[in-house]
């Protein structure tokens, strides 16, 4: 492969550490075998990142970073503000189902950071990420829909990721749909009481 520019070469190691991570998990993907999947020398990866501790932070951020943009893009008005909440939560889940084994392999680095000596602050960080994901949402909320919370900021971005994350594993787990759909229903209406025009 040629030279590329270390900021892409990077993206290409972290997208196939997600491919590999989500096929074989995460204690079972090394080094190498990201590179493998990447189709590049380990010497690459030694340049792109200083560990593999280094490598998962990326991964974390680039999966949220895959959900989030997708309810970004269609944070817009809808007739109704319950059709718009309900649109943008569909968004996300549309995500789910179309990565199930992203969102699995996101647990997985969890529950990986919080048993490994020295990775903890990974886990606290993912979770982190998620909160100010729910809050760059909430953010475009006056300006694009015209509306604002009558809770505070920070509960209400926590309340979304606890929603979110709690949905992704029972679909994860349960694997029915259609209830999935059903909760994400009855969560539209919960937080159309959160918001005003």
């Amino acid at each position: 492969m040629g030279r590329m520019p270390s900021a892409q070469r990077r993206r290409q190691l972290v997208e196939a550490a997600i491919r590999a991570m989500a096929r074989d998990g995460v204690a079972k993907t090394t080094t190498r075998s990201v590179v493998a999947e990447a189709g590049v020398s380990l010497s690459v990866f030694h340049y792109c990142f200083d560990s593999k501790q280094e490598l998962l932070e990326a991964v974390m951020d680039t999966i949220s970073e895959h959900s989030e943009s997708d309810v970004l893009t269609t944070l817009t008005r809808r007739p109704t503000l319950r059709e718009t909440i309900r649109a943008g939560l569909q968004a996300y889940w549309d995500h789910v189902l179309a990565n199930p084994g992203e969102h699995m392999l996101t647990y997985e680095l969890t529950q990986y950071a919080l048993r490994e000596p020295g990775y903890e602050h990974l886990a606290r960080r993912q979770y982190e990420r998620y909160v100010a994901a729910h809050t760059k949402v909430i953010r475009q909320l006056p300006s694009v829909l015209g509306v604002e919370l009558t809770v505070p900021e920070p509960a209400a971005a926590r309340y979304l990721a606890a929603l979110t994350d709690g949905l992704t594993l029972n679909f994860l787990v349960l694997g029915d749909e259609e209830k999935a759909g059903d909760v994400l229903d009855v969560a539209a209406d919960q937080i159309l009481t959160l918001v005003r025009d």
